[in-house]
């Protein structure tokens, strides 16, 4: 599915978050070990929904609504959140990391097709995009585990 418009481009992005959020709350349900740093993830995860939504509603107007900020194919995000039951700590970072790839060229993408026409929201985009150098941090110090 090709998302052009504003709407549906954050709509497909809040639904990206909201499935990695859930995917991190049964990580941590699995790996008590690091419990408490995947429940930070999901929690870091719908604030960033949040965030980029009222970015979106402080500056969308009908008129900007109206034309296309965005040419993504969202099948080239999409992820699986699956594990087998045998997966490891070191598994399961791997499969965040290659989730937050996606999420991160989402963002990245958009970012450049929509920074002449919706200027918060672009730049909500690449703040989440820095924040998240920490998380792949901390996924890659698992992937050793």
């Amino acid at each position: 599915m090709n998302l052009r418009t504003a709407s549906e481009t954050l709509s497909f992005i809040r639904e990206l978050e909201e499935k990695a959020a859930l995917f991190y709350e049964k990580l941590a349900e699995r790996f008590p070990e690091k419990r408490e740093e995947f429940l930070i993830f999901a929690k870091e995860n719908r604030k960033t929904n949040k965030q980029i939504q009222m970015a979106y509603q402080s500056v969308i107007t009908d008129a900007i609504e109206g034309c296309y900020a965005f040419n993504l194919e969202a099948d080239d995000y999409a992820f699986d959140t699956d594990l087998p039951d045998t997966a490891k700590l070191s598994d399961a970072a791997a499969k965040a990391l290659a989730i937050e790839g996606k999420i991160l060229a989402c963002y990245a993408l958009g970012a450049e097709q929509s920074g002449s026409l919706l200027a918060d929201v672009p730049r909500n985009f690449k703040i989440v995009m820095r924040k998240r150098n920490d998380r792949l941090e901390k996924l890659k110090s698992f992937t050793s585990s």
